[in-house]
């Protein structure tokens, strides 16, 4: 040999050797060096803070409210806070007869405070900034996801020290049993991996917990291959070599994908226990921890929801590893064994709200475009409330049922891929904010992303309160002409309504037809010919003003169809223009975003209501309090006749879709039901959206924060009278039908009843007139008279806009139909009457 290295071949090759070698070291040390940087800035960055982070709401608790202390543990560590102390989101302790919060440098606000709570209420609130007794306190708002990674990442942070035993034995068992005695890589692990796959022919994985961190955590876009193993070495290398194990263990167990839920990547163990289990990480059981560790290696294919039996088969192989490697003894193995898979009920998208994350987005992208928030940590505190946004997913999933059934009746293939099944749309705002706090676009977002709240679609009858408002609006006297009070009587008969020379012929709901009504009657029970008169009264022009004042936007049209909802708006901008009948006539444009937050926790962005003074306060209330009519009398008095006793007011509406807009004195609510393709729901707001409203605003006021609804006072200017409710007059001690009715003060009725013994002798002259009859039929072009107003001078109608009453049938219960037989129709007299309803069908939508 060493003949051989004296000899010049054996120079050669010593030569070759050295300088293959620095070789070889030189691109180790360059390629090491070159993944070191990557790895050591992620590092320094913070493996998880490169995406910004969308929160709910604060959620507030007050003195006397009903509350114990582990729910408000339970819901601080919802919250990403722990018992320990160094913990950067806040920590609390528990004490006997307390508990005491303290918030930590990433948390909303830095004033923390000693919560009280005995006999199952909270009896004092203290605050650790000043040692002053509060009334109420902000408890930290919660996470609803990694808005802006473009993987739609959701995690819910846990710190070691706050992972249990259990959990770290059962992923040691089922990943990596040598993970604290190795340096990165396991050289028994491989070469059982290798035997293995010789011997039983089935591949075994030998990665460990370290190399599977450093391919979720940095190499998540690197394709499978060779290169992607050489850099998962490389990582892994520098990882045992900067981090402790407990740092390397705490990283993966936030990193590790657990599957999808809803719109959302599930990622770590903290937020895996949440979803799939509906409990904090640290209160899981040895059965619950094994399968956690058993979604690691195929999370879609054992998903508990999906594959409850996979997932459960999986869970046993952990648990028979943790008897194995000593972790659990075998009564315990015995007892999670047979245990039952004990996941939660899959609602995942209930909390996280992906159609409210998407507008959240939409709006941070176009007000916000200097701000890139796909690449900084920017905090995002939204209007969310968590427990209303869960109340709507679960009204929507309650209420859409009577949809579904009705429609499964008509046909069978309803809710296949060959007739999708109806969809949905809820928007509830804070009434006195503008504020969004639940919000729901379609049914499943998985399924379909289309956001229905944001679609445009025909109101139907639910825009007709603003056809009524720029009718009650003539009694401001700013204008002059014909005073319309809620006691206008107008005639509800088939009437053509002619504008620009072209014809218009609305019919009423299933062609009912009656005398002349007042605009109370016509509002609540939702007539179509009386709306199209009293908007022909008030100017097609006056109307689209009152909707544009409301918010509504620039395409809908001076037309007669427009008293009847035809022109297309969205679920928001209902909800939107509904805050003027709620808030006294202000206008309060809705809102997504509380805060925004740089990196260095500095305020960029505090969102101010924007209210906007949009109708009278007079014309308001005299809307709003017909809407309470409609709730107690109307098309919506299933909502009391169900069970919703809270002082309320809404509008049904159908016109393809159903639609239902209704309010308290705290929350708004819009619900809309409709087809994605445009094809007729065939069934009035009031059995289609009405339910779920229904169901949504019972679970919505029994939170604290929103169950003190009061009533909804009257302004200065309004005055109360009783009048008859036939006639709109003056009611008389023989008025059989007597209500209380509001009007604008000066527009009240001054003459009594003449139906129930109103009629008087006045002598004035020699020529007294004689009184007008009761339903005067209107001639073309001229209003109807107004019996409820002090005479006002006459304001000749535009040429382009009259109407033509049509002649009826003689009505129901007068004496001479009630007297005489009908003539029946001959079969060709039917079949021409089927093919007239079918034309009008579009038309005869009334609520």
């Amino acid at each position: 040999m060493v003949r051989f290295l004296l000899n010049p071949w054996g120079k050669a090759f010593i030569l070759a050797f050295v300088v293959t070698v620095a070789a070889g070291i030189t691109a180790f040390t360059y390629v090491y060096n070159y993944y070191a940087h990557i790895t050591d800035e992620k590092l320094r960055a913070g493996p998880f803070s490169n995406t910004s982070l969308l929160y709910s709401a604060p959620r507030p608790i007050e003195v006397g409210e009903a509350e114990t202390l582990g729910d408000v543990a339970d819901y601080l560590r919802s919250c990403g806070y722990s018992e320990s102390s160094n913990n950067r989101m806040g920590w609390f302790h528990l004490r006997a007869d307390a508990i005491e919060v303290n918030p930590g440098p990433d948390a909303f606000d830095s004033e923390g405070a000693v919560i009280k709570i005995q006999g199952g209420r909270i009896t004092h609130i203290i605050s650790e900034r000043d040692q002053s007794e509060r009334t109420e306190y902000q408890l930290e708002p919660q996470l609803i996801t990694n808005l802006f990674d473009r993987r739609r990442e959701k995690r819910r942070m846990v710190q070691f020290n706050d992972i249990p035993k259990v959990m770290v034995n059962a992923l040691l068992a089922a990943e990596d049993k040598h993970f604290f005695s190795h340096a990165g890589f396991d050289p028994v692990g491989i070469v059982r991996a290798a035997y293995k796959d010789v011997t039983e022919h089935r591949f075994e994985g030998a990665s460990t917990i370290s190399m599977q961190l450093a391919g979720c955590l940095y190499l998540s876009d690197v394709e499978r291959g060779w290169r992607r193993k050489f850099s998962q070495t490389m990582i892994t290398l520098h990882l045992e070599r900067e981090l402790t194990k407990e740092q390397i263990f705490e990283y993966y167990a936030n990193a590790v994908p657990l599957g999808q839920a809803g719109s959302f990547s599930i990622q770590g163990f903290g937020q895996g226990s949440e979803v799939y289990l509906g409990k904090d990480l640290s209160k899981v059981t040895i059965a619950d921890a094994a399968l956690l560790a058993g979604l690691v290696q195929a999370p879609s294919r054992r998903n508990p929801f999906r594959h409850p039996e996979r997932a459960k088969a999986r869970r046993n192989v952990v648990l028979q590893a943790m008897l194995e490697d000593g972790f659990i003894t075998q009564a315990q193995f015995e007892e999670a064994k047979n245990s039952p898979l004990a996941v939660a009920h899959e609602e995942a998208e209930s909390s996280d709200a992906p159609y409210f994350v998407d507008l959240v987005n939409d709006t941070l992208q176009s007000r916000f475009e200097d701000r890139d928030f796909q690449t900084q940590s920017y905090r995002v505190y939204t209007t969310l409330d968590p427990e209303l946004q869960r109340d709507a997913v679960e009204a929507v999933r309650i209420g859409i049922q009577e949809t579904d059934t009705a429609w499964k009746r008509r046909d069978k293939k309803y809710g296949t891929e060959e007739f999708p099944a109806a969809q949905v749309a809820l928007v509830c705002l804070d009434a006195e904010t503008g504020e969004v706090k639940a919000l729901v676009g379609g049914r499943n977002y998985g399924q379909s992303q289309l956001d229905r709240a944001v679609a445009h679609r025909p109101p139907g009858s639910s825009f007709k309160p603003f056809v009524y408002a720029a009718a009650f609006n003539t009694g401001l006297g700013e204008n002059g002409g014909t005073v319309i009070t809620p006691a206008t009587v107008v005639p509800n008969q088939p009437t053509t309504f002619w504008y620009d020379d072209k014809p218009y012929e609305p019919a009423n709901f299933k062609n009912e037809y009656s005398d002349p009504v007042p605009a109370w009657y016509a509002l609540t029970h939702s007539l179509n010919i009386p709306a199209v008169k009293f908007a022909e009264m008030a100017g097609y022009e006056n109307v689209v003003k009152m909707a544009r004042a409301a918010g509504m936007n620039e395409d809908i049209k001076p037309t007669p169809a427009v008293a009847l909802g035809t022109y297309e708006v969205t679920p928001i901008e209902i909800a939107d223009a509904y805050t003027v009948f709620a808030d006294g006539g202000d206008l309060i444009k809705s809102s997504f975003i509380k805060t925004i937050r740089d990196q260095q926790g500095r305020s960029i962005f505090q969102f101010q209501p924007e209210r906007t003074h949009a109708i009278d306060p007079r014309v308001a209330y005299l809307v709003e309090n017909t809407l309470e009519e409609v709730l107690r009398s109307g098309t919506g008095a299933a909502v009391r006749a169900r069970g919703f006793t809270l002082p309320a007011a809404g509008k049904t509406g159908t016109e393809r879709d159903g639609w239902f807009a209704g309010f308290t004195s705290k929350l708004i609510c819009v619900v809309w039901v409709g087809f994605d393709d445009y094809r007729d729901l065939k069934m009035e707001g009031a059995h289609s959206a009405l339910p779920i409203w229904l169901e949504f605003m019972k679970r919505a006021h029994q939170h604290r924060e929103y169950q003190k609804v009061h009533s909804f006072d009257a302004p200065d200017g309004i005055v109360t009278v009783e009048i008859d409710a036939e006639t709109g007059e003056l009611a008389t001690p023989q008025c059989p039908k007597v209500r209380n009715q509001v009007f604008i003060a000066g527009t009240q009725p001054v003459e009594p009843c003449h139906l129930h013994g109103g009629g008087r002798t006045q002598v004035a002259s020699w020529d007294t007139p004689s009184p007008a009859p009761a339903a005067a039929t209107p001639t073309p072009g001229a209003a109807p008279a107004n019996p409820s107003s002090a005479p006002a001078a006459s304001t000749p109608q535009p040429k382009v806009a009259r109407s033509i009453p049509v002649t009826p049938a003689p009505a129901a219960d007068s004496p001479d139909s009630s007297d005489q037989p009908k003539k029946k129709r001959g079969f060709f007299g039917r079949i021409h009457d089927i093919f007239k309803d079918n034309k009008d069908t579009k038309d005869n939508k009334n609520n």
